[in-house]
């Protein structure tokens, strides 16, 4: 008997050995390869970035859980394909799972960025738990104290992607650095960045608010025109805000001045950069290139020296477009600069006129010495749209407008035109049929603006005609359809407009309404953008497609 129970016992010391080295070998996941940067490859790991993430084996019930920008909760098995999103009507449809195990920038959680716990628990609060695509190739990158162009499509979460890295150096959430570099009285600010509108702005100044929460949102300061300057002066002086967010006009003059402490900032962002180099703003940009982050006698290339401790501000810019202007603006004004996209990391010295940068109206070529690949303009469109066109008479447009919202059934509807003195006259024909609407563009107030965008996101407000002021930045989750009563200009004005919904994942539907003869231009977006967008005429309350 003694013997039966000792051989028992050295099975199952057997088994337990055996289960041991399985389980640590189901740990070793498959070798993603640590990519360096080599002329033949030209892209980035995480763990090529110095970041380690450990790999685990995952299940296909977890794989399901990671969608891309969509904030995930614990659910039910019988209910686990769906997902609660930001917007009113609550639960949608589930997209195709990230494939964490090929993901050049696989994460899991934004603990695996290398940010701060503290500023990992206040993003857990404010719901977000799972970067996208963009966040998770952006910010390790920036962390590493790079210059960076960050591109990707508008409503791929690209402010968190540099708000995230600045808040990890910047403020109360930040991390202990090891090196004891610290500004100590801080006088100078710290994180300056430059929007192209009021509006674009102080969305970004919600979003560092609310990251800080409420206890530290005098850290940030907004400095955008219409706004009082004097108010503005006085809240720098009192708060000694640790960032802020601006128009380039508003921050030249207050920096000229002399009430805008910059020469020790250590983070420029250039948001809209594509749209920041028009010539309206060459003045502003060029005193602000020369003023933030530009300490007096100092070399911001000592090698001597670690790269947190540079005196040179690290300077990141951000579009969903890149022509190749904002390609040469960055060789100019970055030090090595890289060129982030969702799905790869490279040099900006690689990409070409012929390599990676398509510019509107032009052929895309590929350059076989360049390390990049061609890239189109459509990865500038969020991926869940649909396209289509219609064609009608001119006085019957914004009448079309009308039956177009009630076919789709949309509750929250952008209609783009290219005249402000045009907005009004549509905004009347709307309201007389029982359509609630508004019209927003920049010769209204400040507070007239604000209060038109607060109806429309309560839902107090159905179709907001508005001009290309709307195009970019605005952040309108609740937008389920976009409408081009006037033609945009160029593919790259389609892929701002188009953006406005379809943001984060969700669905959404993108309509032009052209006369016969402008039927051409359409055709030529499409062939740019490589995208169908095909012909349909709404009939009876239903959009009905048409075959060309």
């Amino acid at each position: 008997m003694p013997a039966l129970v000792l051989t028992r016992a050295l099975l199952l010391i057997g088994d337990s050995l055996a289960f041991r080295k399985v389980t640590q070998f189901t740990r070793i996941a498959p070798s993603q390869g640590n990519v360096r940067f080599l002329s033949g490859s030209g892209s980035l790991t995480l763990a090529s970035l110095g970041l380690k993430s450990e790999v685990k084996t995952v299940s296909a019930n977890e794989k399901n859980k990671l969608q891309q920008g969509i904030s995930t909760i614990e659910v039910p098995k019988s209910r686990e394909k769906k997902r609660v999103s930001g917007n009113k009507q609550g639960l949608i449809k589930e997209k195709n799972p990230v494939d964490i195990m090929t993901a050049p920038f696989a994460a899991k959680s934004f603990s695996e960025l290398g940010l701060p716990p503290l500023l990992v628990e206040r993003l857990e609060k404010e719901g977000f738990t799972i970067p996208t695509d963009v966040q998770a190739a952006a910010v390790p990158t920036v962390l590493k104290n790079h210059d960076v162009v960050i591109q990707s499509y508008t409503g791929s979460g690209k402010t968190l992607a540099y708000l995230l890295p600045i808040l990890s150096r910047v403020g109360p959430l930040k991390e202990e650095l090891s090196d004891g570099y610290e500004t100590g009285n801080k006088i100078d600010i710290e994180a300056v960045i430059v929007a192209p509108s009021r509006e674009l702005g102080m969305q970004i100044v919600r979003e560092v608010e609310k990251l800080l929460g409420p206890a530290n949102k005098k850290l940030v300061q907004q400095l955008v025109g219409g706004a009082n300057r004097s108010r503005q002066e006085d809240a720098l002086r009192k708060n000694k805000p640790a960032i802020v967010v601006g128009t380039p006009g508003r921050i030249a003059e207050i920096s000229a001045a002399g009430k805008l402490p910059t020469h020790g900032c250590r983070f420029l962002v250039l948001d809209e950069i594509d749209q920041l180099l028009a010539f309206t703003f060459r003045e502003d940009m060029k005193r602000i290139l020369d003023h933030v982050g530009r300490r007096p006698g100092a070399r911001g290339g000592e090698s001597n020296r670690p790269p947190v401790k540079r005196a040179a501000r690290q300077t990141i810019m951000v579009s969903a477009t890149v022509p190749f202007s904002v390609i040469r603006a960055a060789r100019s004004w970055g030090c090595d600069p890289l060129l982030i996209q969702a799905n790869k990391v490279v040099p900006i010295g690689s990409v070409t006129p012929s390599g990676s940068v398509n510019i509107p109206g032009t052929p895309s070529t590929t350059d076989s010495s360049s390390n990049v690949q061609p890239m189109p303009d459509v990865q500038s469109l969020p991926p869940n749209l649909q396209h289509y066109y219609t064609i009608t008479r001119i006085q019957h447009k914004v009448d079309t407008l009308r039956r177009c919202v009630h076919a789709l059934d949309a509750k929250c509807v952008i209609a783009f035109m290219n005249h402000t003195k045009q907005l009004k006259d549509a905004v009347f024909k709307l309201e007389a049929r029982g359509m609630n609407a508004a019209e927003l563009h920049g010769d209204l107030s400040k507070l007239v603006r604000s209060t038109i965008l607060k109806k429309f996101r309560n839902g107090e407000i159905r179709v907001l005609l508005t001009n290309e002021l709307s195009a970019r930045g605005l952040d309108l989750p609740e937008c389920d359809l976009v409408v081009n009563l006037g033609l945009p200009t160029d593919s790259v004005h389609y892929a701002h407009r188009a953006g406005r919904t379809g943001r984060l994942g969700r669905k959404g539907t993108v309509v032009t309404i052209c006369e016969e003869s402008e039927v051409f231009v359409v055709k030529k977006l499409q062939k740019q953008l490589s995208l169908s967008i095909q012909a349909c005429e709404f009939s009876e309350g239903n959009l009905v497609i048409i075959e060309d």
